[in-house]
């Protein structure tokens, strides 16, 4: 189900984007990042844990009926659904952390038989990656997650929802110390629609 919250949300303000004929501020492709990469994290586990039929079909079920509540908890509230996320990644940091005491303590095998899948997703040595050193990589995002979904509900509490403002301030505000390193990588240089028109 880790999966479905960025989905759900990223779906969400497409459709809204859509309607209101709006930017949406670069929330969908954070979003939609976030549900691909937890998407990533089941086909890895999946690799490894190799799950019978059962197992599936509780995966199917439970998927089936948070989608639908979490959907139904994103349209009342945004703040409370990217907040409720943000401890659910918490949680999912916890997990992993116990996960590689167990690894550390001998209990666990720290094999070295990690699916391509995620040896390429992550970067990971194919010669020397370890299980301990996926479960790093996966906690590592989980935290990336956490972080993400608690400054999404702050930004929406403090009515800052459009993501490009903090690279204009920054350009604007601090012009000789980021702006113009930025604005080349943003395309939000004080002169780019100048020479945009020149060139065209």
């Amino acid at each position: 189900i880790a999966g479905v919250p960025g989905m759900v949300g990223g779906t969400i303000r497409h459709l809204q984007s859509l309607r209101k004929l709006k930017h949406d501020g670069g929330w969908i492709h954070h979003l939609l990042h976030e549900a691909e990469n937890e998407r990533m994290h089941l086909m890895t586990w999946m690799r490894i844990a190799q799950p019978n039929m059962w197992e599936r079909a509780l995966i199917t079920l439970v998927q089936g009926i948070f989608y639908n509540a979490f959907f139904t908890l994103y349209l009342i509230s945004p703040r409370t659904a990217h907040r409720v996320v943000g401890y659910l990644e918490e949680e999912a940091i916890v997990s992993y952390t116990s996960f590689l005491k167990e690894i550390d303590a001998g209990n666990i095998p720290n094999t070295k038989n990690i699916p391509d899948i995620a040896i390429d997703y992550w970067h990971l040595d194919r010669e020397t990656a370890t299980l301990r050193d996926l479960v790093l990589a996966v906690r590592a995002d989980e935290a990336v997650h956490r972080d993400t979904n608690h400054h999404f509900a702050d930004r929406i509490v403090l009515g800052r929802e459009d993501l490009r403002e903090d690279i204009k301030n920054i350009i604007t505000n601090e012009p000789n110390r980021f702006g113009e390193k930025l604005g080349k990588i943003a395309g939000l240089s004080k002169d780019a629609n100048e020479k945009w028109k020149w060139n065209n």
